[in-house]
């Protein structure tokens, strides 16, 4: 059994211990910010290069065979390639594959795209998916204009009816509006928490998604949400920008604390000096044997050891830029 299974088994049994908590490293962003996807690459020389195809593909495969997450999310073309290198048969990974690309993630360098609603697009084709991973991605934005929602719900509706013909199987990933949509930061949270229970409150349990991924938007909302219905509805996470490596523990440490039960973190893991040590310390800060900020301690002290440069040196790096979290610390 995939950990991935048998972590969902235990939560929704309600057998949730910190040791449940699934990780997943989203590896994605080719459909997002094409060439800029995979990051940047320091040489032995301390010279910055581009990274490619191959260095992207080569960091899954590290990832993978860490044995620190749960889940490797990847666009069809890279998740096709590992598929077939058979590099999730004997791995308690799970393959998951991005099946949608709405219009508010185009990002090639100088798009405009973000600054209008989102709308509804697929790239992936889901029964060529299906030939080598039977979990797919499905993202959506709520925009509070109703044109634009019913178009992105019927566009999902869609995509369940032929994700469950198939036997794909799928989690919902739910952006914030990259724009003002005429709502107040403070009921931000809970519209985007209400829009969620509404729109699958008409499905069965056979179309539902496996968990959610969404932004934390304040301890409030989150445990709202995540108390609704916990042994259907799992709560997960999405990182956001990369921030510091405070953010990252803290955000960590804050949401799982409000009822998350999924962290699915993409530039806050792939633009980390060393990503492995980072997901190893997110475990310790889940399993509370150290704190954010000790867990920011030891992993400089592990870059130093490793002697990798910082990006940030200690006292930046301990610093909180998340607005949210930095609110909930000074409360």
């Amino acid at each position: 059994m995939k950990s991935l299974d048998l972590k969902l088994q235990n939560i929704r049994n309600g057998q949730y211990g910190p040791e449940d908590f699934i990780i997943a490293d989203a590896k994605d962003a080719d459909m997002a910010y094409g060439l800029m996807a995979p990051p940047a690459i320091l040489g032995e020389d301390g010279t910055v290069r581009s990274g490619n195809r191959a260095s992207y593909l080569q960091a899954m495969r590290e990832m993978t065979g860490s044995g620190v997450i749960d889940i490797l999310l990847a666009s069809a073309s890279s998740g096709e390639i590992l598929a077939r290198e058979q590099l999730f048969a004997d791995s308690p990974v799970t393959l998951a594959v991005r099946c949608n690309d709405t219009t508010d993630i185009w990002y090639p360098r100088g798009a405009r795209y973000g600054k209008s609603p989102s709308r509804p697009f697929r790239t992936a084709h889901l029964e060529r998916v299906k030939t080598f991973s039977d979990l797919g991605l499905y993202s959506i934005t709520f925009s509070n204009d109703l044109e634009h929602d019913m178009r992105t719900l019927e566009a999902y509706a869609a995509f369940r009816d032929e994700a469950c013909d198939l036997g794909l199987r799928h989690f919902l990933e739910v952006f914030n509006p990259a724009f003002d949509v005429g709502i107040a930061p403070d009921q931000l949270g809970f519209y985007i928490a209400d829009s969620i229970v509404r729109c699958l409150a008409g499905t069965v349990t056979a179309e539902q998604p496996l968990f959610l991924k969404l932004a934390y938007l304040g301890r409030p909302a989150m445990e709202q949400l995540a108390a609704y219905d916990p042994t259907r509805l799992v709560v997960g996470i999405l990182g956001g920008p990369k921030g510091t490596t405070r953010d990252t523990f803290e955000l960590l440490g804050r949401a799982e604390r409000a009822g998350a039960r999924v962290a699915l973190f993409g530039r806050k893991i792939n633009h980390a000096e060393d990503p492995l040590t980072l997901v190893a310390l997110m475990r310790e800060v889940l399993q509370q044997s150290v704190g954010p900020e000790e867990a920011v301690r030891a992993y400089h002290a592990g870059l130093e050891a490793k002697n990798i440069h910082p990006a940030l040196p200690l006292a930046e790096d301990l610093e909180l830029t998340d607005a949210v979290l930095r609110a909930e610390v000074a409360a």
